[in-house]
């Protein structure tokens, strides 16, 4: 008798047959076709692609030597995308949390908390960070708070998600015996799903706080505070040798906060 593992090695390895070679040769097709289409309609002004090298040639070109007099503001700047960053993400924990309580299906009260929770997940995740800027600053003007509230709406999505995923795949065992003492659903909370979920909190906020840096050095383009403004600012006076040198900045802020991220996993988790 041919066991399981010798019939899936079997499958695996096994040659399609001429029905499933047509259906491959036809989702190439339909793929090949679908890209030639979509490259058709959006109507691309190919001279310009042509010219694209020469422009980056005479851009960088512009940029260089990049200028370091305004270092002050570009620091000033760079510790005020960080202020965002971390903000945002603490503010965003007091939202996630109990909103991933009730989007997970094993905690949450009722069907109806259940797709509350999960439509503001949705919500969250839908709208792009640039757009609740935009938003945000047409409701408070141009600054810091605008860019914090749009960097806070957009992760309540991405925690809220992911830590509602994390509680749905707890172990019920330490729950169902808590809730046999007649333990308060405080104390189960706190004491049977809590200390399960708490390295994968850890791991979901550290990442989506190095998401929020990167996400931060771009709100000051429409006006919500960080180092977008002096960029934006710097752009629209061509002073191009500024702009590679917040280029720059930009670029030693990201990986500052890779590797922070990175030493910080290996201690907490």
């Amino acid at each position: 008798m041919v066991d399981h593992a010798t019939q899936l090695a079997e499958r695996v390895w096994s040659r399609y047959d001429r029905k499933e070679q047509w259906t491959r040769y036809g989702v190439y097709l339909a793929t090949l076709i679908t890209i030639v289409w979509a490259v058709r309609d959006i109507d691309i002004f190919w001279p310009w692609v042509w010219d694209a090298p020469n422009q980056i040639q005479s851009l960088a070109a512009r940029m260089w030597p990049p200028e370091f007099s305004a270092w002050n503001a570009i620091f000033a700047a760079m510790l005020e995308t960080v202020h965002i960053a971390t903000l945002s993400t603490m503010l965003t924990i007091f939202i996630a949390l109990p909103v991933s309580y009730i989007a997970a299906q094993n905690t949450t009260p009722n069907r109806a908390t259940l797709w509350l929770g999960r439509f503001i997940l949705v919500s969250s995740r839908s709208v792009n960070t640039i757009i609740w800027a935009l938003l945000f600053v047409a409701i408070f003007g141009p600054g810091v708070l605008a860019g914090i509230l749009a960097v806070m709406f957009r992760s309540v999505g991405f925690i809220g998600k992911l830590m509602g995923e994390a509680i749905e795949e707890i172990d019920r065992k330490p729950v169902e015996a808590m809730q046999a003492t007649g333990a308060s659903k405080m104390k189960v909370v706190l004491y049977a799903i809590v200390p399960q979920v708490m390295p994968a909190f850890f791991a979901i906020i550290i990442l989506r706080w190095d998401i929020n840096i990167r996400e931060s050095t771009v709100l000051g383009l429409v006006g919500a505070g960080g180092i977008g403004v002096l960029l934006q600012g710097s752009i629209d006076l061509f002073a191009w040798p500024t702009v590679a040198t917040i280029l720059l900045a930009i670029v030693v802020l990201v990986v500052i906060g890779e590797a922070l991220t990175s030493a910080l996993r290996k201690k907490v988790i």
